[in-house]
């Protein structure tokens, strides 16, 4: 497989470029400047989301001629104040908001129609979006542009399952409570997963769940997961 992951510099992306795929898979990265040589080889595309359009076309001329069968798109931000107990929605900075959406929304709609071609030509074409808790009915946050970008997610999720349904295009949504990015997939799961003490899921978890999805046949695929954490009361 020809794995493309979009914000893999760090983080959750990182733990994606480093855990998914086997021997004989290509992992693509795309971040804003290429990062450190990790233990995994991986191909490196330096895009900025900020600007979508440029950054899905440099995607497209780096990923076209050989191809792809899978896209993770995993770029989330979020207000300054958000997950606060001060955080207010009309002390939203109006650029902020307006870079939120464009890296949220307008990004994956522009890179998935530039990378749709390519996709279909694959057997067994998947995309993945991490989305949120935050972008279900009852999430119980107030994060007002954070969590309609999510919502978004799903919608574009929806769309393109009954757009592409016949050319056996897979769209999963991952919706994801909070998570530990301070454990990297070079920390024991052991050791990660008492970091926070029930309330953050380990990237280890989130990762074996994107090896299942990608592991099912071209007959299947899996529409929405929700991965909470065990603590987390809003679940």
């Amino acid at each position: 497989m020809r794995i493309l992951v979009v914000g893999a510099s760090k983080g959750l992306g990182r733990a994606l470029v480093e855990g998914l795929g086997g021997v004989g898979d290509t992992l693509i990265g795309v971040a804003r400047t290429r990062p450190a040589p990790g233990a995994r080889q991986v191909q490196w595309v330096e895009a900025d989301l900020a600007r979508p359009r440029e950054a899905a076309a440099a995607i497209f001329d780096a990923v076209a001629a050989g191809g792809l069968d899978v896209l993770v798109y995993n770029v989330g931000l979020w207000e300054a104040r958000a997950f606060e107990d001060d955080y207010r929605f009309v002390d939203d900075d109006d650029q902020h908001i307006e870079h939120m959406v464009g890296c949220n929304l307008t990004a994956p709609l522009l890179l998935i129609k530039r990378l749709l071609p390519v996709l279909l030509e694959s057997p067994r074409p998947r995309i993945v979006l991490t989305g949120s808790t935050s972008g279900l009915p009852g999430s119980g946050r107030p994060e007002v542009a954070f969590g309609a970008s999510k919502f978004g997610l799903r919608g574009i999720a929806e769309a393109l399952r009954e757009g592409y349904r016949q050319q056996g295009l897979g769209v999963s949504c991952l919706n994801l409570g909070y998570l530990n990015t301070e454990d990297g997939l070079d920390v024991p799961l052991a050791d990660a997963e008492r970091r926070g003490e029930g309330a953050l899921i380990p990237l280890h978890d989130v990762v074996q769940v994107c090896r299942m999805m990608l592991s099912l046949s071209s007959a299947s695929y899996v529409r929405d997961i929700t991965l909470p954490a065990i603590r987390d009361e809003r679940f």
